[in-house]
């Protein structure tokens, strides 16, 4: 047994006062005055022997009571095991987990509202007097300080839910480092993890090994893990062309163990439904549905795919956005006289834009206005050129070059060495053919529908063209191949952007390629290569930079990004990282949508922000696993709380061991009691038999 308060035990010196009191009463005689012998018979006979009895009985009692309300004070405890009690204030930090998987129902209810009570309840297993600090997923600054209870209760009954989430791990050490450089308290740490620990965020191997921190877990699990969720859209081609089908494939996930029967799904455009499906999910397993569809209007497209299910529901809406264009723009750079191939290709058809520039008059700042750039039989790249190529391809756009027959051999090494790919090394003047094509290049998609032509085609012919360096360190794909086994034609990508290289000039003289059937696809799926229209999507209360292509940024430009259904404004750090503009929300975003970035009332891009589908995934420890895994974690003290049971009585216990002080004060309370029913019905005296 051990003391809380130890110090009050001096108290139990109080206890010669009844004894000093009982001393003197032992001492003092009663006189009965009477006037006549009849009155005799009235008279009770007090003996020596009951007189002392009962004076010791109520002597007794009196210092029992008096020891045991001491006791009370001193609160006499059994600990825990081999834990000391010790007293003083106590630093308590505890962790509700808000994240969307807590929407789910369990046993008493929905799981944040659970957690919030379990909340409560460690909180009353301490003292009031002690010091507590509150954190959930959002991680705010006034939950950094620590608060009295009554103000930590307040505090629980504020929390909701929240799209954010975070790694076990990254909770413990934050409130690790609010409770340590706290000036209040002790030193005595105890830190409490109310969650439904799903294992994609529960990474106990991953704690802090720290033996001055008691870690205690207190599991909540749903009364069925049942989600089906939108895991992924994904369009068939990421060029979106105006008035042309498109297609897009979408990825749901099951992790019931009921199959989903006809889950309806559903395309909106701009706010217009634009397509329709169902699909049947087997038990925990993913399925995938395509949803066609075309664009009338240029401009960027908001689309959303959406389906129901319930209860959880913050991953049945998915956001995308791209930008359908109503022209396409070519430059082509030229040495001398503008390519009469790419003008027949592209200066016919209104769809595209063609501008024809020489090389000595190129304006640099309109190259994000292009999708493709051409470098037309170039003698020479200056580095010039070869430096803002590269921050247009960095940013997504796309670039070819079509060597001359005299090239300066220097420069182009130069542009090699700049993008790391195979470098033109010496003129070859042997007439060959294309020997392989590779067909799985999505510059050759539907181009060849049959497999019987394949052997048969005609592929193009050179007479002259240059040979590759060796050795290159850059994914470079070589898409058409001679028989010598040099390489004709070869893509690489550059980040976000491509850059397309001939080794052989755009001259009928040297080669036929420009004449060639597959010269007019190669050159129009290269100019809708540059700029993908489809806008990747971004993660809810993220805060990664968001590149934003094809816009030139200046010191006047104030980029806001809103959503006017959330009524949401905001002006976002922008800054240029790597020659790429960008911009940074600082987790500022919290609703899954398409916000718009606009600039001088313009709209200049949208961003689509989703939920993290890590949440949708409910796959959640039991508390045997968590047992399992606390095990493993040898220099941490990890406790697992049942999170079915009341938590009050039960942390007391597990704490500081079993209180003895309210037993004590109902012993006191049982020895005053009969003090009482000492006095009050223990007779001392007899009665004398009266003279007849």
């Amino acid at each position: 047994m051990q003391f809380v308060y130890p110090g009050f035990l001096f108290a139990l010196t109080a206890l010669s006062i009844p004894i000093i009191i009982h001393l003197f009463n032992f001492r003092r005689f009663r006189k009965i005055a009477f006037t006549n012998v009849r009155f005799l018979q009235e008279i009770k006979q007090d003996t020596r022997s009951r007189s002392r009895l009962k004076h010791l009985l109520i002597l007794i009692a009196r210092l029992l009571a008096v020891t045991f309300l001491v006791l009370a004070f001193a609160q006499p405890m059994i600990p825990a095991e081999k834990k000391t009690v010790t007293g003083g204030t106590k630093n308590i930090g505890i962790y509700i987990d808000n994240s969307f998987s807590m929407d789910a129902v369990g046993k008493n209810g929905n799981l944040l509202e659970t957690a919030k009570r379990k909340a409560r309840e460690i909180a009353n297993a301490f003292q009031p007097a002690d010091h507590f600090q509150l954190l959930t997923n959002d991680f705010e600054a006034r939950h950094q300080r620590l608060v009295n209870r009554e103000e930590f209760l307040q505090m629980v009954d504020e929390v909701k839910s929240s799209s954010s989430f975070k790694l076990l791990s990254e909770v413990i050490t934050r409130q690790t480092d609010a409770l340590k450089n706290a000036k209040e308290g002790t030193g005595n740490i105890s830190l409490y993890e109310i969650s439904d620990f799903q294992k994609s965020v529960t990474d106990i191997e991953r704690i802090g090994n720290d033996t001055t921190i008691q870690v205690n877990l207190v599991p909540l699990t749903a009364s069925e893990e049942k989600n089906i969720f939108i895991d992924t859209c994904v369009l068939k081609t990421p060029f979106v062309q105006l008035n042309t089908p498109n297609e897009l494939t979408i990825s749901i996930k099951n992790i019931s163990d009921e199959d989903a029967e006809s889950v309806p799904v559903k395309l909106f455009i701009n706010g217009t439904q634009r397509s329709l499906t169902s699909i049947s999910v087997p038990a925990g397993s993913t399925a995938e549905t395509k949803l066609s569809f075309s664009v009338i209007q240029p401009g960027w497209q908001q689309a959303q795919v959406s389906i129901t299910d319930y209860p959880i529901t913050f991953d049945d809406a998915y956001y995308l956005s791209f930008e359908v264009k109503e022209h396409l723009g070519v430059l082509c750079i030229n040495e001398a006289q503008p390519s009469p191939y790419i003008d027949a290709l592209f200066g016919t058809d209104p769809y595209f834009q063609l501008k024809n520039a020489a090389v000595s008059q190129v304006d640099y700042s309109s190259f994000l206005s292009y999708n493709l750039i051409v470098l037309n039989n170039l003698n020479a790249i200056s580095s010039g050129l070869s430096q803002e190529l590269r921050k247009y391809i960095l940013q997504g756009g796309a670039a070819m070059v079509f060597p001359s027959a005299e090239i300066n051999m220097a420069s182009y090494q130069e542009f090699s060495r700049l993008f790391n790919v195979s470098s033109y090394v010496r003129p070859v003047e042997t007439p060959e053919k294309v020997s392989f094509v590779e067909k799985k290049n999505p510059l050759f998609a539907n181009v060849f529908e049959k497999k019987s032509s394949i052997e048969n085609t005609d592929y193009p012919s050179v007479s002259f063209h240059y040979s590759a360096s060796s050795g290159s360190q850059a994914a470079q794909e070589t898409l058409m191949k001679l028989q010598s086994g040099d390489a004709f034609f070869s893509s690489l990508q550059v980040e976000k952007g491509k850059l397309y290289l001939c080794y052989s000039p755009l001259d009928e003289q040297y080669t036929n390629f420009p004449r060639h059937a597959l010269f007019v696809p190669l050159m129009l799926k290269a100019a809708m290569s540059g700029f993908n229209s489809f806008q990747q999507t971004q993660i809810v209360g993220g805060n990664t930079p968001i590149e934003i292509p094809a816009m030139q940024l200046s010191g006047e430009n104030l980029l806001h990004l809103t959503n006017k259904e959330e009524k949401f404004d905001i002006i976002p750090e922008t800054r240029m990282i790597n020659n790429k503009p960008v911009i940074v929300t600082h987790s500022q975003v919290i609703r899954a949508g398409n916000y718009s970035l606009t600039s001088d009332d313009k709209l200049r891009s949208v961003v689509s922000f989703n939920f993290d589908r890590r949440e949708s995934d409910l796959g959640s420890y039991s508390t045997d696993e968590l047992k399992a895994l606390g095990e493993k974690a040898v220099n941490q003290k990890i406790t697992i709380f049942d999170g079915s049971k009341e938590l009050t009585h039960t942390i007391a216990e597990e704490n500081e061991g079993v209180r003895l002080w309210k037993y004590c004060i109902w012993i006191a309370l049982l020895f005053l009691g009969c003090e009482v029913l000492l006095i009050r019905f223990m007779s001392s005296s007899k009665k004398i038999p009266a003279n007849t």
